[in-house]
């Protein structure tokens, strides 16, 4: 039973090997992808900006899984002000060995009466914590409001950035302490309550700029993939891996234990994926996508002032043949 039972941990941790080595392929491909595309970004880039409120509607016709997270207050500030969007891989840049998965989304403003930033520039690091949870992790960029009634995120934002500075002197980071609702500063407790009021789905768009996920440093990061690999390099030696006792947490502890518990946009880092894997590669696309809606709603306003003219007008007159109709406005994109 009990050689049993090591086999089929053996064949479970080759299996989780064989997952390791298809995501190293996948992120290869997105190294590779990076470099045979940056031309034509460069490109893309340049005829763009000739291009009267390119982004404002590319953001128009994004697609749900970032259109949920615009409330109006800030469709209002996108469509009006928005003048461009660029998404870079800064870990590979000239000639950089780090990960491609990390990214860098900016996006740039004119002035307008919300803020007074004319670029905000969000980073995210991919990283991967000593208990083995891995993703994009951030730091809060601070937004300079008008005035507190202009703030969109209703100074949630702002108090981000103040626990986020006070974190910053305590000095080293470790994922696995989460800070018990006890502890809580009073800045802290004010976010806290700040967000119960507010809700989840009500936060603002901007309020992803105050995005922080995990708190995995670089160092966690590397000493993680090292142990990691390390393992790895054991496995492949025929070495079964000792088993670990998993203590149970107790229930009331798990509900304080919520890594999230102070992030005012928890979806953060599946928002800055749908914009460098969606909106951002396919801007060309919803750009089509809405000049077509708009070419479509100008035809049914022509249609509609066809059918009063012809009702008001002579009875006599005879339709135009269809081969003198003008071809279709709409196109595809």
């Amino acid at each position: 039973m009990a050689d049993e039972v090591d086999q089929a941990i053996a064949t479970y941790e080759e299996l989780m090997d064989l997952e390791r080595d298809f995501e190293e392929v996948e992120t290869e491909l997105i190294r590779q992808q990076v470099a045979l595309t940056k031309s034509l970004y460069e490109k893309r880039e340049a005829l763009i900006k000739k291009i009267p409120n390119f982004w404002a509607l590319v953001f128009e016709q994004a697609p749900p899984d970032i259109d949920q997270y615009v409330q109006p207050s800030d469709a209002a500030v996108i469509l009006s002000s928005l003048t461009n969007v660029s998404v870079s891989h800064f870990e590979i840049e000239d000639g950089g060995k780090g990960d491609p998965r990390s990214v860098s989304i900016k996006m740039e403003f004119s002035e307008n009466e919300w803020f007074e930033n004319k670029v905000l520039e969000k980073k995210f690091w991919y990283r991967v914590s000593k208990d083995g949870n891995e993703g994009l992790v951030s730091e809060p960029v601070a937004i300079k409001w008008k005035s507190a009634e202009k703030d969109l995120t209703q100074g949630m934002l702002d108090l981000v950035i103040k626990i986020w500075e006070q974190d910053k002197k305590q000095g080293s980071s470790d994922s696995t302490k989460i800070k018990k609702v006890k502890d809580y500063t009073a800045d802290e407790k004010a976010l806290k309550e700040k967000m119960d009021a507010t809700g989840l789905g009500a936060v603002s768009f901007f309020g992803w700029f105050g995005y922080r996920g995990l708190n995995v440093s670089a160092e966690e990061s590397r000493l993680a993939l090292e142990e990691e690999a390390k393992k790895r390099a054991e496995r492949a030696e025929g070495k079964i891996p000792e088993l670990t006792a998993v203590e149970d947490e107790d229930e009331d502890e798990d509900e304080e234990d919520d890594p999230y518990a102070l992030e005012i946009f928890p979806d953060g880092e599946e928002l800055a994926l749908a914009i460098s894997d969606d909106l951002w590669p396919n801007a060309i696309k919803h750009f089509s996508q809405a000049h077509e809606v708009d070419l479509s709603d100008n035809d049914f306003e022509d249609d509609d002032d066809e059918d009063e003219e012809m009702e008001d007008g002579d009875e006599d007159e005879k339709p135009q043949a269809k081969g003198a109709q003008p071809p279709s406005k709409k196109r595809k994109a």
